[in-house]
């Protein structure tokens, strides 16, 4: 009776964004390798994974850093749309997933506290915006990069102390820092992994006419019946030029531009 009613619009594309809550804190304690730690990374795309496994009305997750963006089909009926209920379980399910498959991607670092997540819901009316929203993530993933390769370049290997290195980056823009990473270090910023530069889609194959048989991979499912679970694809591309959307036009199906 006195619950909130928090029904998402109609007709938009939801956006579930989880980010992690202290993660300064969290990968100082944890000793995560600077600037990227891969076993961070692969874990964080190991519970969207799972995340998309679950729910079947999440058609593409988008991650750099400590955040995930999930992105909802527009004509999601899941939870009837209900806000707090679609925010509130894919946070949780991301957070106990982290959480549960740590162990394998640091099987000598115990985790010293919970690690902690936030989400939010943002609705986007056309795939056009969408686009720019996914475009705004990547973009930033690409900036925070470039400027962490640098930094912990000029400390870890050139000695400086943090206070100075933030000196000799403030006021150099991507020109300047690839300059610093080719003069100094030897370091091409475009010939290091993409996974570091451009983050990591997931998103679901492109659907194709049914194998006669054994073409796709078969799972139990809660209700011990079997059901056919294609492969998720975890690609590190770029999405804000055209190819990857031309690639793969089923990701954001729909009439509208």
């Amino acid at each position: 009776m006195f619950e909130k009613a928090d029904v998402l619009l109609p007709k938009c594309w939801p956006v579930i964004r989880v980010d992690g809550r202290g993660f300064h804190r969290f990968s100082d304690s944890h000793g995560f390798k600077k600037p990227n730690d891969d076993r961070s990374l692969h874990l964080m795309t190991k519970a969207a994974s799972k995340v998309m496994e679950d729910l079947k009305d999440v058609v593409l997750a988008y991650g750099q850093s400590d955040e995930y963006s999930f992105v909802l089909n527009r004509n999601t009926t899941l939870y009837n749309r209900r806000e707090s209920k679609i925010v509130s379980t894919i946070t949780s399910l991301f957070t106990s997933c982290f959480a549960f498959h740590w162990s394998e991607f640091f099987p000598t670092t115990p985790l010293q506290y919970p690690p902690a997540f936030d989400g939010r819901a943002v609705l986007y009316p056309t795939k056009r915006i969408l686009r720019d929203y996914l475009c705004w993530r990547q973009a930033d993933c690409h900036i925070n990069n470039l400027y962490n390769t640098v930094f912990w370049a000029l400390v870890q290997d050139a000695g400086m102390n943090k206070n100075d290195a933030q000196k000799r980056l403030k006021d150099t823009n991507a020109g300047g820092k690839n300059e610093i990473l080719f003069s100094q270090f030897g370091v091409n910023y475009n010939t290091l992994p993409q996974l570091y530069r451009k983050g990591t889609v997931i998103i679901r194959p492109p659907p194709r006419e049914p194998a006669p048989s054994g073409g796709a991979v078969e799972r139990g499912d809660r209700d011990g019946t079997d059901e056919k679970v294609p492969v998720l694809l975890t690609l590190n591309e770029d999405i804000i030029r055209d190819n990857f959307w031309v690639s793969y036009p089923h990701v954001l199906e729909g009439e509208d531009e």
